[in-house]
């Protein structure tokens, strides 16, 4: 069933998580979650995927040159780390005590943040 208000897709990251890279060129490594750019289902992560990008000199850089930055990589390609036990896990969403849905830790079933 398609959602009728909230048209955006529930992520299972976010920024600031701690994530694991699963495939291509940076995979095994870990980073920081700085961006999630949840209508192209991808996310930035602090260290992974270096891309260059040549900046052309301006009034405001007269220097110009050559600079390397974060890419984005797809959202699939990405696992959440516990913050609890360190290891990667799946999540899921069940209703807290409070009864608000909240991402939990399929491995250790707790709730993460």
């Amino acid at each position: 069933m398609e959602r009728k208000y909230n048209k955006q897709p529930k992520l299972h990251i976010r920024k600031g998580d701690t994530v694991l890279v699963l495939a291509g060129d940076d995979k095994d490594k870990q980073g920081k979650v700085l961006e999630v750019l949840a209508d192209k289902n991808r996310a930035i992560v602090e260290g992974i995927n270096m891309v260059t990008k040549h900046q052309k000199p301006s009034a405001g850089k007269p220097e110009g040159g050559i600079k390397k930055m974060e890419g984005t990589i797809h959202i699939s390609n990405l696992m959440l780390v516990d913050p609890s036990s360190g290891k990667p896990t799946r999540t899921g969403r069940k209703l807290n005590e409070k009864g608000k849905l909240q991402r939990f830790s399929k491995k250790t079933g707790e709730f993460i943040k």
